[in-house]
């Protein structure tokens, strides 16, 4: 709800490859914004293309934060992003500037911008040691589909690679034997801090987001993903930076298990899994304005339906 005493925040979300980095940069130029990425894997140090890390010349000069800090084998919480976000946040405030949140990992922007809180629920470090040792025999399908059965909800939330929130919401259900899912509708307790306006990117016509996505990794592939995945996988880091997609999928390749084409069509297709797990996550938010995308045939017509979400939101 529109409360003039707030601080005003935007946030721009969407499936990977909907065009959030490009909206972002050009409604901060537009407003006198700096963006705060929402990516969780984005934070990781190296990994460029696989988490698809806006370039210098995307950038276009406009200052981000909460990109490549943090080292790939340290596991990172949402709680922990939100402490930083919110100071990031009060920093660019502090400087007269409009925070702009960008990103597709819908726990950090609902945790962020609705306040989301979640409850330690305790903790039981004997089965959590228990259910990475389940996960690094039989994979992280095998955990996943555990969740599924105890959490249908937060399974259908959480990217089976995501190991560190899959382990977390089963521990969570071990400990107290209530739902992860159930605990954070009880966590939308504490009103939000910000006036927050979250834009988001879509396609009506599924097979076109499809299609950006299959060009986009094509893309990743020309600018050495293939390079980077090694690079990772000999220097051992395949622990939580590996969760991103683009990363364990050529493990087969490395140890000469597949072809490389496999592993690529493969990438593609946990790609188009994931920008669905993340459509069903941000259509549970109301208070999501979309833009539909193909419903534009140019960039400055998508420009302008957001100006008019902006304007018509904060009466600027």
């Amino acid at each position: 709800m529109l409360d003039k005493n707030k601080p005003r925040v935007l946030g721009i979300v969407g499936p990977t490859a909907s065009g959030k980095t490009w909206l972002g940069v050009e409604l901060a130029k537009k407003y006198g914004g700096e963006v705060i990425s929402a990516d969780s894997m984005q934070i990781y140090k190296g990994m460029n293309i696989a988490s698809a890390k806006p370039t210098n010349e995307e950038m276009q000069g406009i200052p981000h934060h909460l990109i490549g800090f943090l080292d790939r084998d340290i596991s990172f919480s949402a709680a922990d992003y939100v402490r930083l976000a919110n100071e990031k946040i009060a920093d660019v405030l502090n400087r007269g500037k409009l925070p702009i949140v960008v990103g597709g990992t819908g726990l950090y922007i609902d945790s962020l911008l609705e306040n989301v809180r979640f409850s330690e629920g305790g903790s039981d470090e004997e089965y959590r040691r228990e259910l990475y040792g389940i996960a690094e025999l039989n994979g992280n399908e095998a955990l996943h589909s555990r969740l599924a059965e105890i959490d249908p909800e937060a399974a259908e939330g959480i990217h089976p690679n995501n190991l560190v929130r899959v382990v977390r919401a089963l521990e969570v259900y071990h400990v107290t034997g209530r739902k992860f899912s159930e605990l954070k509708k009880e966590s939308r307790t504490i009103e939000s801090s910000y006036d927050s306006l979250i834009i988001g990117l879509n396609y009506r016509d599924r097979q076109k987001l499809y299609e950006k996505i299959e060009l986009r990794v094509d893309d990743m592939v020309c600018r050495g993903l293939a390079e980077e995945a090694c690079e990772l996988y000999e220097n051992g880091g395949m622990k939580t930076a590996a969760n991103a997609i683009g990363f364990k999928e050529f493990i087969p390749f490395f140890r000469g298990e597949e072809s490389i084409e496999a592993c690529i069509d493969k990438i593609k297709q946990e790609t188009r899994r994931y920008a669905k797990r993340q459509l069903t996550w941000f259509r549970k938010n109301p208070r999501i304005q979309w833009i539909f995308l193909d419903e534009f045939n140019k960039k400055n017509k998508i420009l302008e339906k957001s100006e008019k979400c902006i304007a018509n939101y904060w009466n600027i």
